[in-house]
């Protein structure tokens, strides 16, 4: 199996090279410039149309999407242990706590980054970005209060659910949000996912700094 995951170092694709990492697979990584709009060029979009990272380029085709992209990664290395694959409730658990976190986590931090894409006029993108900020905070305290499991993200065990809930942690320095500190059982989780050699890697790998 040939794999190729196009991911912008810093972005939400950097969750999938984790979890790659984690799964000791035998991948190439290609870092999307995102600063000179790569995402946008003419050869990117022949890759993913959708003009966004991550896309994983299999030997059956492209994926995108992070819920889809990290149960292949687990389905195609089951010795990793990377989700609850032969217990069907669990592994539904998995999935919707990773689909909020591309439903609701990730749009809510793109208010924030991204008020232009929503809204025309400085006064409505600055409305745009005060709502973001607001439905982040909301969001981690509705993760640390009633979805966050613990140790891990979903459990005892971790899962393919830890590296996406690391990169949406690793963005709160990036806004004016409440600071990992405010959410204490995250606060942990990020501390421990920061250790983990196969978060080093994937960052080494994207050309990123060590966590």
């Amino acid at each position: 199996m040939t794999l190729t995951l196009y991911a912008a170092p810093g972005s939400c694709a950097v969750a999938p090279a984790i979890a790659l990492c984690e799964a000791g697979a035998d991948f190439e990584i290609h870092a999307v410039d995102y600063a000179v709009n790569e995402q946008r060029s003419p050869a990117f979009l022949a890759v993913n149309p959708k003009g966004r990272t991550p896309a994983l380029v299999t030997d059956h085709g492209v994926l995108t999407e992070n819920p889809a992209i990290l149960a292949y990664i687990a389905q195609l290395y089951p010795q990793a242990n990377l989700a609850p694959l032969d217990d069907p409730f669990a592994f539904a658990r998995l999935q919707s706590f990773n689909a909020w976190i591309c439903s609701t986590l990730h749009p809510a931090f793109a208010h924030i980054f991204r008020p232009t894409r929503y809204a025309d006029g400085e006064g409505h993108q600055a409305e745009v970005r005060r709502k973001g900020i607001e439905q982040v905070n909301d969001a981690f305290r509705m993760a640390e209060d009633e979805f966050f499991d613990g140790p891990w993200a979903v459990g005892e065990r971790y899962t393919l659910a830890d590296p996406y809930l690391y990169v949406m942690t690793s963005w709160l320095p990036r806004a004016d949000l409440r600071q990992v500190d405010a959410y204490p059982k995250i606060a942990e989780h990020y501390a421990r996912m920061r250790a983990r050699p196969a978060v080093a890697e994937a960052r080494a790998r994207l050309g990123m700094p060590p966590p």
